[in-house]
Formats: structure tokens, C-alpha cells, sequence
């Protein structure tokens, strides 16, 4: 019987491809674990961010709506959304908050089971882009640059806005225009910006429901109108 030999050499080649291709399944497996980790992360984020009850009794909930000029308000009960403008109505809950990168909208146009509207969650360009569809021509102006307040100096003008409302752009294109010291804040982004805008409205006495709110040097200007502007900063129209 003839015994075939292997030589020394030719085994350690063939052990460094068996460790070659060891290693490579190992960290085909191992990207396969992560990427399954990660997609059961986003589950159980998602499965934690439960969307409002949305009811014709809900009251603690703000009802965002955009009408046909792709310029948003606010309301705080469902019957004073418009019925043109219930298909896509952007909900807050100030106790809890969306996915990141996510908002939630309801369909108040007809009722379900129990009375309670039906509320989904959609990425928040996905929302913005509505606005957009919305504004004649279907155009949003490119976000002007906000001009900046010297330092430690309060800005004569806080505009308090979104980033897809066109109102809100308009306002920060006139004061730069004019070299008016401002600053805007995303109420939408940031909740500190949305609770220092309602005191504002609430101490002046005014109902918010539109933005933006302009701040200007103490007087809260609802809406933007340049004239309005101008006065309230003393300036020539």
C-alpha cells in the first residue's frame, strides 16, 4: 500500500487558507449578528414612542395643520382644525415625544372605533415636504442665513418658527436685509423655544395658532408682516 506524504510546506499553506477562511466567516457572522441587533434596536424604539389617542375630547394635545399656502397653525382642539385641512395634521404631546428624526400625524377627517383618529409616524421631511406640495408653486425658499447678535447683547428681534414654514424665512430675509440683530428659534425642534414662545403669547394676551411670533425688542408680533415690523422697530417703512 503506497502512503501519500504531504509536505511540511504545502501543509502550512493549506493552514493558513482553513485560519483564512475561519476568520472570514467568523466576521461575515459577526456583521450578520449586528446588523440584526441593530434593526431589533430600532423595533424596540419604535415599539417604546406610542403614538397619542387622538379624540374630538383631546385636550392636552396641539393639532399643527397646513392650509393651501403651505403656512402652518396651531390649535389645541380638533374641531378647530378646518375640515379642508384635516387629511395631514401634525400632532404634539408634551409628555412624550416621536422616534428621533420622526413626527406624528393624524388623519382627522373621519373617526374610528371609540372616536379616535387615526395616528401614524412619518420621517419629519416627509412632513415638511407636505408644506412644501402645499406653497403656490410648490417651491420653499432656501433658509436665508439668520444674522448674529453681537455677544452678550439680546438680538432686537427673536423669530420663532419652523424650519418648512415660508413666513418664518421671509421675516429673517427682511431684518438681514435690513441689518436688524436676530435670532431664530425652532419651536418644533427645540420644546424650551415652544414653551418660551406660548408665555410670551400668554403675558401679551394673544393667541399664537400661526407662525411665526416675532419678538421684537419686547412687543410680540404674531404672523410676519414687514410694515408691523418696522414700526414696532421704529425704523422708516
Amino acid at each position: 500500500m503506497r502512503l501519500s506524504l504531504c509536505p511540511l510546506a504545502d501543509r502550512r499553506i493549506l493552514l493558513r487558507r482553513v485560519v483564512r477562511r475561519l476568520f472570514a466567516l467568523l466576521l461575515l457572522l459577526s456583521v450578520v449578528l449586528a446588523t440584526v441587533a441593530c434593526k431589533k434596536s430600532d423595533a424596540a424604539v419604535a415599539d417604546t414612542s406610542t403614538p397619542p389617542v387622538v379624540t374630538d375630547a383631546s385636550g392636552d394635545l396641539e393639532f399643527t395643520w397646513i392650509d393651501e399656502h403651505g403656512d402652518g397653525h396651531t390649535e389645541t382642539r380638533v374641531a378647530d382644525v378646518p375640515l379642508g385641512a384635516r387629511d395631514v395634521v401634525r400632532v404634539l404631546d408634551a409628555n412624550s415625544e416621536p422616534p428621533q428624526g420622526a413626527v406624528w400625524v393624524a388623519d382627522l377627517r373621519n373617526a374610528g372605533p371609540g372616536g379616535a383618529y387615526r395616528v401614524r409616524t412619518i420621517k419629519r421631511g416627509e412632513w415638511e415636504a407636505t408644506a412644501i406640495a402645499r406653497r403656490d408653486g410648490g417651491v420653499l425658499a432656501e433658509r436665508p442665513p439668520a444674522s448674529a447678535a453681537p455677544a452678550g447683547k439680546r438680538p432686537d428681534v427673536i423669530i420663532y418658527g419652523a424650519s418648512w414654514c415660508g413666513p418664518c424665512h421671509q421675516a429673517a430675509a427682511h431684518l438681514k436685509k435690513k441689518g436688524v440683530p436676530f435670532v431664530e428659534k425652532d419651536i418644533e425642534e427645540d420644546r424650551g423655544a415652544a414653551r418660551e414662545m406660548h408665555a410670551k403669547l400668554q403675558a401679551a394676551g394673544k393667541r399664537g395658532g400661526s407662525i411665526p411670533v416675532l419678538d421684537v425688542r419686547g412687543r410680540i408680533l404674531v404672523g410676519f408682516d414687514a410694515d408691523a415690523v418696522d414700526r414696532a422697530l421704529g425704523q422708516p417703512m
